[in-house]
């Protein structure tokens, strides 16, 4: 397992958030792609939100997005620990014990972007992301 990276989720303004990140934490954006630029169905309003950004200062880093279309965030509920794996044995094994007692918001599938993924809230109240990355 690799380092636990923060997703930032916002309401709508993670392009300005990103931008303000850029200047104030002299970063860049390494990957930003909108909900219209993905196959991933969505509204004519949703289009031009940030469907998955990722942010480099340095050492840090970290991940953002406009979230679901008709999800709300709020503080507290605006922060996820994304977890990025080598192997999908060693993903699974932490997916199925950090669900334990808790909720998963999205089964672990093979997605679009050529990745094993999945999303859980624990027992706690904590928002985490599972992430495997095929060789490509």
């Amino acid at each position: 397992m690799e380092a636990i990276i923060p997703y930032l989720n916002f309401n709508g303004d993670a392009s300005d958030a990103l931008d303000f990140y850029c200047k104030a934490l002299d970063g860049e954006i390494v990957f930003k792609q909108t909900f219209g630029e993905s196959p991933v169905k969505s509204s004519e309003s949703q289009k031009n939100k940030i469907m998955h950004a990722s942010f480099k200062s340095g050492d840090l880093n970290f991940l953002v997005s406009d979230g679901i279309e008709g999800q709300t965030v709020s503080k507290g509920t605006n922060l996820s620990l994304s977890l990025n794996f080598e192997n999908v044995n060693e993903l699974n094994k932490a997916f199925a014990n950090l669900a334990d007692g808790g909720k998963v918001t999205m089964e672990l599938q093979d997605t679009f972007w050529g990745a094993r993924f999945g999303m859980l809230t624990d027992k706690f109240g904590f928002n985490w992301m599972f992430n495997h990355d095929y060789k490509k």
